[in-house]
């Protein structure tokens, strides 16, 4: 799709009051269908774009490329200020269809909706900043000057579980910087891609300058791209594994890389916490979107002394969840995403179960239809537990008891990925000797929630590379010329 033509009555399965888009179809006119997790039923079909798509796409990218980085940092800035106002004035209808198509609560769907918005705002108001510099040489005999030039077009590649606030955290640094790009979403979510790509055109941004392609074909689109001269950087969230085949295919051309990968996270409760803010964060850091993020807490590592009665505590909490149609006001968690997400949980537990853990708390399911897993807490979880080494993406808590400090800090880094920590403890000198000894990204001490629109997120080891939010990330968009001339 080179660009976004926007009607009135293209969505047709989906409820009255959405946002609608008319998209231009597939050249070999295919689509597929995208379905509601909570009654397995069909609400759309899209376009399943190709190769060809996808190249077309890239063609509206290189056109508007040079114009697009020609403009002032001010015009940029303009646009994504009436993007973040158009998603706040359609607050409501983008929680709905998060809902409808990822089912997650309404309750965190409007939580996403604004979480994206101030993606966009932090990018508008980051845009007009000054990042290059002058200066004189050390040995005085001529000027350094550096000039922030766009990185050219992008590829920029979304995961299904957050589709909003991935899409806005991706374009809005792309857009400050002066990049134009191709949004390839999740196929299981590419609904709140198209309606965002949507906003960003009615707020001012020139055709070309977003293109949303829509496909089930995921490999086959991204090749071509990746293998064209003119494509410039790729940017990724998602499978360690996808990365892996991303990263060796953008080295072939020595592309700009940003890739945040799988997690693992681990949440270290040390005896001297303070067991509410353990209980309260543990919460967060678990069931934030169900379980379904690459920085939910998989591994829960309790001391000795204070294991009984956490995990008495965390389990009543996660037993008392109340599991439903995400769209009822009251559901505290909604259906996981598929049938498969559904099977890797079981599969987790069932072998965790066999290798000696126990199951000490679930919350009733609904009967039915619907992606459905029970909010779930297992103790005493052997080390060669699978679920040790794989993200549960589900609701489901995993524990380990530890007895030192320093077991508690090799168990945390007993993984190959690194993206998010968590660490509770009420002693200051513990706390910074932990967190500087965790290899993660990020660490949460004594709160469950890390990501800010202000803060670098990201990780280390097979976690990722590069930044996402934060100044940071508008410099992943950037590239800096050097300039050298006499001294004045």
């Amino acid at each position: 799709m080179t660009t976004i033509a926007w009607g009135t009555d293209a969505l047709q399965s989906v409820p009255a009051g959405f946002l609608t888009t008319d998209w231009r179809p597939a050249s070999t006119g295919a689509t597929f269908e995208v379905f509601d997790p909570a009654t397995e039923e069909p609400i759309a079909s899209v376009p399943d774009c190709g190769p060809a798509d996808a190249l077309a796409a890239l063609d509206a990218a290189a056109e508007a490329a040079p114009v697009w980085a020609r403009t002032t940092l001010r015009e940029r800035a303009d646009v994504l200020h009436r993007l973040y106002d158009a998603m706040l004035a359609d607050k409501e209808r983008l929680a709905q269809l998060l809902t409808l198509e990822v089912g997650k609560t309404i309750t965190e769907a409007r939580g996403e909706v604004l979480y994206a918005a101030d993606y966009v705002r932090w990018y508008a108001e980051e845009a007009v900043r000054p990042h290059g510099r002058s200066t004189v040489a050390p040995n005085g005999q001529h000027h350094i000057v550096t000039v922030a030039e766009p990185v050219g077009p992008c590829l920029l590649i979304t995961p299904w579980n957050v589709p909003l606030a991935m899409a806005a955290r991706k374009v809005a640094p792309a857009v400050a910087a002066g990049c134009t790009a191709v949004l390839k979403p999740a196929e299981l979510t590419p609904l709140t891609s198209l309606v965002f790509g949507e906003l960003l055109l009615r707020a001012g941004a020139p055709p070309g300058v977003l293109s949303v392609v829509t496909t089930s074909r995921p490999a086959e689109v991204s090749g071509p791209l990746l293998a064209d001269p003119r494509l410039r950087k790729v940017s990724f969230t998602g499978s360690t594994d996808v990365g892996r085949m991303l990263l060796e295919q953008s080295g072939r051309r020595v592309l700009r890389t940003s890739m945040e990968l799988g997690g693992n996270a681990p949440f270290l409760v040390f005896d001297d916490a303070d067991a509410e803010v353990a209980v309260r964060e543990a919460m967060i850091a678990k069931m934030r979107l169900g379980g379904q993020s690459c920085v939910a807490a998989n591994r829960f590592l309790v001391a000795d002394g204070i294991a009984d009665a956490f995990v008495g505590a965390f389990a009543e909490r996660m037993a008392a969840i109340v599991v439903g149609p995400p769209g009822h006001e009251d559901t505290e968690l909604g259906p996981l995403v598929d049938h498969r997400a559904v099977e890797k949980v079981h599969r987790l537990v069932d072998d965790a179960v066999a290798k000696g853990a126990v199951v000490v708390a679930q919350a009733p399911i609904p009967d039915g239809p619907g992606h459905y897993v029970a909010p779930t807490v297992i103790d005493h979880v052997p080390a060669d537990a699978d679920i040790l080494r794989e993200e549960v993406f589900g609701p489901v808590a995993a524990i380990r008891r530890f007895g030192t400090e320093a077991e508690a800090v090799a168990a945390g880094n007993d993984s190959e990925h690194g993206l998010a920590a968590y660490v509770i403890s009420r002693d200051a000198e513990r706390v910074r000797r932990v967190a500087a000894g965790l290899q993660s990204g990020m660490v949460g001490i004594n709160r469950g929630l890390v990501s800010d629109v202000a803060a670098p997120f990201g990780g280390v080891k097979q976690s990722g590379l590069g930044r996402e939010g934060g100044p940071e990330g508008l410099h992943e968009y950037l590239q800096f010329k050097y300039l050298s001339s006499p001294a004045f």
